[in-house]
């Protein structure tokens, strides 16, 4: 209970601060840089080395692309069908596929599982919606918004040089080892303001006007992330027989509301920005309810 009264506290205070205008209006920038250069090395390198290297580990990169590239296709061959407009697809191709994973996926998965869930969390985020954003998010927004040719290069030097992801690979490292108790002590206390900075700075981002015209899209877009991704992830689980903790966090995470990063590259790729941010900040709200459900369903 006092995880779920901070995650809506924290993300109110955010969205309470926003409307007042109390900090400046890159505070959610300053945020999430804090967070993923300091906060999210720190836990990738707390967290990941406490995972036992067997096969359990990568269950859930697994998942997590079986359930984006399905999600990706639901939506191209429903938004052909309704014949949705170039933009619109290409929002609902960003915000309908990917997840909100680490900003809410941590929180919500410390309320549920506790600290024994951030090995498997945090592989499911790097390895799958991370990756994701970086590639597919970057060729969405380039090929929908027809500006540029898709920079390979720098997508990959983007990957490479991303701090949550270079801690990712020296933690791996050191799967099954210890750090020293100093070491421990200071990462811990690094990877601690991760959930309540991460929270306020959902709160500064949410944004909620919905135009009446974009009802279908808006539909479509949160049926798949919030209903169709778990109903996937679940019918995989069934399938391979997997039952143990890697999985039942994997489900978790494919449930997670759309990813607020997300809506800011379809934003600033022209991509039906209002839409983008009202299919963010409404999923965000009912993913409470629905990640709810799908833990009851799974435990």
């Amino acid at each position: 209970m006092e995880n779920f009264a901070l995650i809506f506290s924290a993300v109110f205070i955010g969205y309470i601060i926003n409307r007042l205008d109390i900090f400046p209006k890159d505070a959610p920038i300053i945020l999430n840089q804090f967070i993923l250069y300091i906060s999210a090395p720190a836990m990738i390198l707390l967290q990941i080395p406490k995972l036992q290297f067997s096969y359990e580990v990568f269950i859930p990169v697994f998942i997590a692309w079986v359930v984006m590239g399905s999600s990706a296709i639901f939506i191209f061959y429903f938004s052909k069908l309704l014949s949705f407009s170039k933009e619109i697809t290409g929002s609902l191709m960003l915000v309908g596929v990917l997840g909100n994973t680490s900003y809410l996926g941590i929180p919500i998965m410390m309320a549920y599982f506790g600290e024994k869930s951030l090995g498997y969390v945090l592989m499911y985020d790097q390895l799958g919606s991370f990756i994701a954003l970086a590639t597919y998010g970057t060729f969405i927004s380039v090929y929908y918004s027809s500006t540029t040719n898709v920079n390979i290069k720098a997508i990959a030097l983007k990957i490479a040089t991303f701090p949550p992801f270079l801690a990712l690979i020296i933690s791996l490292f050191f799967i099954g080892t210890s750090f020293y108790p100093i070491i421990d002590s200071v990462l811990s206390s690094l990877a601690s303001t991760i959930v309540p900075l991460a929270l306020v700075a959902v709160g500064l981002q949410l944004r909620f006007k919905l135009p009446l015209n974009d009802l279908k899209p808006f539909v479509l877009a949160l049926s798949t992330k919030l209903v169709l991704a778990p109903i996937i992830a679940i019918v995989l689980c069934y399938i391979f027989s997997w039952e143990n903790q890697a999985a039942l966090i994997s489900i978790m995470e494919a449930s997670m509301a759309p990813m607020i990063t997300a809506a800011a590259v379809a934003s600033m790729a022209g991509l039906a920005p209002r839409l983008s941010s009202s299919i963010v900040g409404y999923g965000i709200l009912l993913s409470f309810l629905t990640t709810w459900i799908v833990y009851n369903f799974i435990t």
